[in-house]
């Protein structure tokens, strides 16, 4: 077999192959000892300065260390071959009779752990806490909300040129529809601080405005003529 190791140009093409992500195959020259001729995978180059052994080779399980004199590149179509195992020692015959057979304890296997419930626990949890163990705590009731009472109702109204009020407490009439002055109605009126409301209230009291003063004209008129009459029948008298 060629001991020869491997060269300087060998290596680096190792090198290249281990940057492109492959392995080479080496096969183990007689200077490697009792793997002569076994082969292995080249997984890492290291510094050359800090060991002889720089050239780390997979074989079997194990990632060693070797020299390049220690290797070479395996042939082509050899297969690698799986490592011998080392031959067991044969035991003492002095050692073997019976009454020297040493029985190794088998060790106890282990009890199999019983998962706790949670019951177990919180009991267990509770009882070191120096309390009673309670399996969960009711969240605590709600007070119960009053009833609410019926509802009061007040109605300010405007209809046929009249402002009535009405009161009405749930299905209960406290106060029927009675009529109001329109000033104790513009009263009421003024505390609702609503635009609309006020917008509508001030179109109902112009046009009363109106109907009162074409009212008004004609009861003048009306007294002119029983005043003219009036004067007419005092000067025949």
């Amino acid at each position: 077999m060629d001991a020869r190791g491997l060269s300087a140009e060998e290596l680096e093409q190792f090198r290249d192959q281990l940057a492109a992500g492959r392995k080479p195959r080496v096969q183990f020259t007689e200077s490697a000892g009792q793997i002569s001729g076994q082969i292995g995978q080249v997984v890492a180059l290291t510094d050359p300065a800090e060991s002889d052994e720089w050239v780390v080779v997979k074989f079997g399980r194990d990632e060693l260390p070797f020299s390049p004199v220690d290797l070479r590149v395996a042939p082509k179509g050899v297969v690698a071959k799986k490592p011998v195992p080392a031959p067991e020692p044969e035991p003492d015959p002095v050692l073997s009779g019976p009454e020297f057979l040493i029985d190794k304890p088998v060790p106890p296997k282990p009890a199999p752990v019983q998962r706790k419930s949670e019951e177990d626990e919180v009991a267990a949890k509770t009882a070191k806490d120096g309390g009673e163990a309670t399996t969960a705590r009711k969240p605590a009731a709600r007070p119960a909300k009053p009833k609410p009472g019926p509802t009061l109702t007040v109605t300010l109204a405007y209809a046929d040129s009249e402002w009535t009020i009405a009161a009405n407490q749930g299905a209960k009439v406290l106060a029927k529809p009675y009529v109001v002055r329109p000033a104790e109605a513009l009263k009421i009126v003024s505390l609702v601080d609503m635009p609309g409301v006020q917008e509508a209230v001030d179109q109902i009291m112009t046009a009363e405005r109106a109907e009162a003063e074409t009212q008004a004209q004609r009861l003048r008129a009306e007294l002119a003529e029983v005043e003219a009459r009036l004067a007419e029948l005092g000067e025949t008298a």
